[in-house]
């Protein structure tokens, strides 16, 4: 017969222990949330924010791709998105980093996805590329904001043949 790991410690001890257990496993899973004032927008899909501990989260908006700064609508995209977030409290679902170091998130203030909003203004693209890394509804609700945005001309889409930004980024005459 096996000796109880648990032999001789006081029941107050170990329930001690198991709250600050599940503690930690509940602070885990809100690792991911970004919660802090938006300080600066630096383009179409890429915003700082400051948190509560006066920490600099540089947020690349997820499953979003807006045109580049030198790129027709990217002023505007950018524009776009100060109006919606600039100095404001929003908290961010972070899916963790990019190649470049950013979080990669869902923006949200209130109850509003600011992400899909941009979407549905014609400021961004969804990037289908990476929407096998969102839930069922969001990837469905993504795709209906950019029909949306294309079928009312909105934005980006009053041009006849936008260039999604994965593609000006590649090309060597701009």
């Amino acid at each position: 017969m096996t000796a109880s790991p648990h032999r001789g410690v006081p029941n107050s001890i170990r329930q001690a222990v198991s709250c600050a257990v599940l503690a930690l496993a509940a602070l885990h899973a809100q690792a991911g949330l970004i919660v802090g004032r938006v300080i600066k927008v630096s383009d179409g899909d890429t915003i700082v924010v400051l948190d509560g501990a006066k920490t600099r989260h540089h947020i690349r908006l997820r499953a979003i791709d807006a045109p580049e700064r030198n790129q027709p609508f990217g002023r505007r995209a950018r524009e776009s998105l100060v109006e919606l977030v600039a100095g404001k409290t929003v908290r961010v679902q972070s899916g963790g980093p990019d190649r470049y170091g950013r979080d990669l998130g869902i923006v949200r203030l209130g109850k509003v996805d600011v992400n899909q909003t941009q979407i549905e203004r014609g400021m961004a693209w969804w990037y289908r590329s990476y929407a096998d890394e969102q839930n069922a509804a969001d990837r469905t609700d993504y795709r209906r904001a950019e029909a949306a945005a294309r079928a009312q001309r909105r934005g980006l889409w009053s041009k006849p043949h936008p260039v999604p930004p994965w593609i000006w980024r590649h090309r060597a005459d701009h």
